[in-house]
């Protein structure tokens, strides 16, 4: 009897091929070619489940946007059974870090997708381009929880902060993929951006 082929599973192993070859190729230059090469399948099969370079790209992003999810589902668990919202927050910009070989990853394609995104209307319009908006909701929102317990110093403005902390994230995560500062100092910044607005 033959085999059933699991279409998602063979979808979801070619966005894991795509995001292998862009991070060692770059996504600019990485073609459907040497996606099939990275998959160990035919240019045909790829074409198959994906009829353009576009729909690929499009499905990877997707498929790293759910990544990073779980990555920071992961740092929260970690964080304890019931997490306030600085472990929380600390969990989610952590998360964006380049600290590892997959938040490298992650930062280096998120940061491509991005600049793709100026000239593409089509990558510009998908929702993970526009997850800072949800980002910084969400930031916002932790903040202002924090505020209503009496856990930020006087004076601090919960959407300010957020605004403020993302940028911060995304930059830090920036020099360090650059090898302008090193994990470890990157993340003393953000917690000494924490301790300025949380009491001690």
């Amino acid at each position: 009897m033959p085999k059933r082929v699991d279409h998602a599973e063979r979808r979801t192993e070619i966005a894991q091929a795509l995001v292998r070859a862009a991070g060692r190729l770059g996504l600019h230059a990485v073609g459907m070619r040497d996606v099939a090469a990275e998959a160990g399948v035919s240019l045909r099969l790829v074409q198959y489940y994906f009829e353009s370079k576009e729909k690929l790209l499009l499905f990877g992003l997707r498929h790293l946007a759910g990544r990073f999810g779980e990555r920071v589902t992961a740092r929260v668990r970690a964080a304890g059974d019931s997490p306030g919202p600085r472990a929380v927050i600390e969990a989610l910009l952590m998360a964006a870090l380049p600290v590892d070989e997959e938040s490298r990853l992650f930062h280096h394609l998120y940061t491509s997708y991005a600049v793709l995104s100026v000239t593409d209307e089509t990558l510009a319009a998908q929702p993970f381009i526009k997850d800072p908006d949800a980002a910084e909701i969400t930031l916002t929102g932790l903040l202002q929880q924090a505020a209503d317990a009496g856990l930020l110093r006087p004076g601090t403005d919960p959407h300010a902060e957020a605004v403020g902390l993302l940028a911060m994230s995304a930059g830090l995560g920036t020099s360090v993929l650059v090898g302008q500062r090193d994990a470890e100092s990157a993340t003393a910044v953000l917690h000494y951006q924490l301790d300025r607005i949380f009491r001690p």
